[in-house]
Protein backbone atom coordinates (compact mmCIF):
# COMPACT_ATOMS: atom_id res chain seq x y z
CA UNK A 1 0.00 0.00 0.00
CA UNK A 2 1.16 3.40 -0.85
CA UNK A 3 0.30 6.27 1.31
CA UNK A 4 -0.90 9.19 -0.79
CA UNK A 5 -1.70 11.96 1.43
CA UNK A 6 -2.05 12.71 5.07
CA UNK A 7 -3.53 15.94 6.13
CA UNK A 8 -4.81 15.80 9.28
CA UNK A 9 -2.61 14.85 12.23
CA UNK A 10 -2.54 11.45 14.03
CA UNK A 11 -4.91 10.88 16.52
CA UNK A 12 -4.56 10.14 19.82
CA UNK A 13 -6.53 7.39 22.05
CA UNK A 14 -8.89 10.34 22.92
CA UNK A 15 -9.64 11.47 19.17
CA UNK A 16 -11.95 10.13 16.72
CA UNK A 17 -10.64 7.85 14.44
CA UNK A 18 -9.19 9.27 11.08
CA UNK A 19 -11.35 9.23 7.87
CA UNK A 20 -9.49 6.85 5.64
CA UNK A 21 -9.97 5.92 1.93
CA UNK A 22 -8.28 3.25 0.04
CA UNK A 23 -8.04 4.22 -3.72
CA UNK A 24 -7.10 1.97 -7.18
CA UNK A 25 -6.65 2.71 -10.67
CA UNK A 26 -7.60 1.00 -13.84
CA UNK A 27 -8.51 1.13 -17.67
CA UNK A 28 -11.45 1.50 -19.43
CA UNK A 29 -12.92 2.53 -22.60
CA UNK A 30 -13.60 5.91 -21.45
CA UNK A 31 -9.82 6.28 -20.07
CA UNK A 32 -8.16 5.96 -16.89
CA UNK A 33 -10.87 5.64 -13.80
CA UNK A 34 -10.11 5.95 -9.93
CA UNK A 35 -12.37 4.31 -7.74
CA UNK A 36 -12.03 5.18 -3.62
CA UNK A 37 -13.98 3.68 -0.95
CA UNK A 38 -14.20 4.40 2.44
CA UNK A 39 -15.47 1.54 4.95
CA UNK A 40 -19.12 2.14 4.01
CA UNK A 41 -18.83 1.84 0.25
CA UNK A 42 -17.41 3.55 -2.89
CA UNK A 43 -16.73 7.08 -1.99
CA UNK A 44 -15.39 8.55 -5.62
CA UNK A 45 -14.89 7.15 -9.17
CA UNK A 46 -12.98 9.58 -10.79
CA UNK A 47 -12.43 9.49 -14.67
CA UNK A 48 -9.32 11.06 -16.68
CA UNK A 49 -6.08 10.25 -18.61
CA UNK A 50 -3.51 10.79 -16.14
CA UNK A 51 -3.16 8.84 -13.43
CA UNK A 52 -1.42 11.44 -11.04
CA UNK A 53 -3.91 13.93 -12.00
CA UNK A 54 -6.58 11.64 -10.84
CA UNK A 55 -5.05 10.91 -7.60
CA UNK A 56 -4.29 15.07 -6.76
CA UNK A 57 -8.06 15.71 -7.70
CA UNK A 58 -8.66 12.39 -5.07
CA UNK A 59 -6.90 14.39 -2.49
CA UNK A 60 -8.33 17.83 -3.38
CA UNK A 61 -11.74 16.65 -3.18
CA UNK A 62 -11.05 14.93 0.32
CA UNK A 63 -8.76 17.48 1.94
CA UNK A 64 -8.11 16.04 5.93
CA UNK A 65 -8.34 12.40 4.71
CA UNK A 66 -5.82 9.33 4.98
CA UNK A 67 -5.57 8.42 0.95
CA UNK A 68 -4.12 4.94 0.54
CA UNK A 69 -3.55 2.83 -2.71
CA UNK A 70 -4.75 -0.43 -2.45
CA UNK A 71 -5.35 -2.43 -5.36
CA UNK A 72 -6.65 -4.85 -3.86
CA UNK A 73 -9.27 -3.68 -1.81
CA UNK A 74 -10.94 -2.06 -5.14
CA UNK A 75 -10.16 -4.72 -7.61
CA UNK A 76 -14.02 -5.92 -7.45
CA UNK A 77 -15.08 -2.33 -7.43
CA UNK A 78 -12.68 -1.61 -10.77
CA UNK A 79 -14.05 -4.39 -12.81
CA UNK A 80 -17.82 -3.48 -12.00
CA UNK A 81 -17.03 -0.10 -13.40
CA UNK A 82 -15.42 -1.23 -16.33
CA UNK A 83 -18.51 -3.85 -16.99
CA UNK A 84 -20.53 -1.25 -16.51
CA UNK A 85 -18.97 1.25 -19.07
CA UNK A 86 -18.75 -1.30 -21.33
CA UNK A 87 -22.43 -3.19 -20.78
CA UNK A 88 -24.52 -0.32 -19.03
CA UNK A 89 -27.33 -2.51 -18.85
CA UNK A 90 -25.95 -4.67 -16.03
CA UNK A 91 -25.94 -1.87 -13.73
CA UNK A 92 -23.17 -0.65 -11.46
CA UNK A 93 -23.98 -2.61 -7.86
CA UNK A 94 -21.40 -1.30 -5.73
CA UNK A 95 -21.96 -0.05 -1.98
CA UNK A 96 -22.00 4.43 -2.57
CA UNK A 97 -20.73 6.52 0.70
CA UNK A 98 -22.49 9.81 -0.67
CA UNK A 99 -21.50 11.44 3.07
CA UNK A 100 -19.17 13.89 2.02
CA UNK A 101 -21.99 16.20 -0.07
CA UNK A 102 -24.43 18.92 1.81
CA UNK A 103 -27.97 17.99 2.36
CA UNK A 104 -29.36 19.83 -1.17
CA UNK A 105 -26.42 17.53 -3.03
CA UNK A 106 -27.16 14.22 -1.05
CA UNK A 107 -30.79 15.07 -2.29
CA UNK A 108 -29.89 15.66 -5.97
CA UNK A 109 -27.46 12.73 -6.09
CA UNK A 110 -30.37 10.46 -4.88
CA UNK A 111 -32.55 11.64 -7.37
CA UNK A 112 -29.94 11.27 -10.18
CA UNK A 113 -29.46 7.36 -8.99
CA UNK A 114 -33.63 6.89 -10.16
CA UNK A 115 -33.09 8.01 -13.72
CA UNK A 116 -33.02 4.67 -15.66
CA UNK A 117 -30.38 3.98 -17.52
CA UNK A 118 -30.48 4.80 -21.71
CA UNK A 119 -32.65 8.07 -19.82
CA UNK A 120 -31.91 11.75 -19.65
CA UNK A 121 -33.58 14.56 -17.62
CA UNK A 122 -33.05 18.26 -18.12
CA UNK A 123 -31.26 20.34 -15.38
CA UNK A 124 -35.05 21.98 -14.96
CA UNK A 125 -36.97 19.41 -14.92
CA UNK A 126 -35.01 17.50 -12.52
CA UNK A 127 -35.10 21.13 -10.17
CA UNK A 128 -38.68 20.91 -10.68
CA UNK A 129 -38.64 17.18 -9.44
CA UNK A 130 -36.66 18.28 -6.45
CA UNK A 131 -39.42 21.11 -5.59
CA UNK A 132 -36.62 23.59 -7.26
CA UNK A 133 -38.73 24.94 -10.03
CA UNK A 134 -35.60 27.61 -10.53
CA UNK A 135 -33.12 25.48 -9.04
CA UNK A 136 -31.69 24.55 -12.46
CA UNK A 137 -28.24 26.12 -11.26
CA UNK A 138 -28.29 24.62 -8.20
CA UNK A 139 -28.66 21.55 -9.91
CA UNK A 140 -25.60 21.81 -12.28
CA UNK A 141 -23.46 22.85 -8.97
CA UNK A 142 -24.29 19.70 -7.36
CA UNK A 143 -24.37 17.47 -10.38
CA UNK A 144 -20.36 19.19 -10.82
CA UNK A 145 -19.81 18.35 -6.71
CA UNK A 146 -20.66 14.92 -7.55
CA UNK A 147 -17.40 12.66 -6.67
CA UNK A 148 -18.99 9.44 -8.00
CA UNK A 149 -19.02 9.70 -11.32
CA UNK A 150 -21.43 6.81 -13.00
CA UNK A 151 -22.63 5.72 -9.23
CA UNK A 152 -24.42 8.79 -9.16
CA UNK A 153 -24.84 9.31 -13.26
CA UNK A 154 -24.80 12.92 -13.32
CA UNK A 155 -24.28 11.95 -16.96
CA UNK A 156 -27.73 12.13 -18.10
CA UNK A 157 -28.02 15.60 -17.10
CA UNK A 158 -28.78 17.90 -20.02
CA UNK A 159 -29.22 21.02 -21.15
CA UNK A 160 -33.12 22.27 -21.76
CA UNK A 161 -32.30 22.09 -25.61
CA UNK A 162 -30.79 18.69 -25.02
CA UNK A 163 -27.24 19.31 -26.12
CA UNK A 164 -24.58 18.06 -24.18
CA UNK A 165 -22.37 20.24 -21.56
CA UNK A 166 -21.24 20.47 -18.59
CA UNK A 167 -19.50 17.64 -17.87
CA UNK A 168 -16.85 17.22 -14.91
CA UNK A 169 -15.02 14.43 -17.04
CA UNK A 170 -15.52 15.82 -20.46
CA UNK A 171 -18.30 16.28 -22.87
CA UNK A 172 -16.74 13.23 -25.28
CA UNK A 173 -16.97 10.99 -22.03
CA UNK A 174 -20.41 12.20 -21.17
CA UNK A 175 -21.05 11.40 -25.08
CA UNK A 176 -19.70 8.13 -25.07
CA UNK A 177 -21.57 7.26 -22.14
CA UNK A 178 -24.80 8.30 -23.19
CA UNK A 179 -24.16 6.82 -26.47
CA UNK A 180 -23.46 3.56 -25.23
CA UNK A 181 -26.53 3.44 -22.72
CA UNK A 182 -28.90 4.56 -25.94
CA UNK A 183 -28.35 1.07 -27.24
CA UNK A 184 -29.87 -0.56 -24.82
Amino acid sequence: MNLMQTKRPATTSNDAALDTIAYAIGESAIGKILAARSDIGVYAILIGSDADALEQDLGDRFPGNVVLEDETTLRDDLAAIARFIETPAVGLDVPLDLRHGTPFQQRVWEVLRTIPCGTTITYTALARRLGQPNGARAVATACAANAIALGVPCHRVVRTDRTLAGYRWGVERKRALLDKEATI
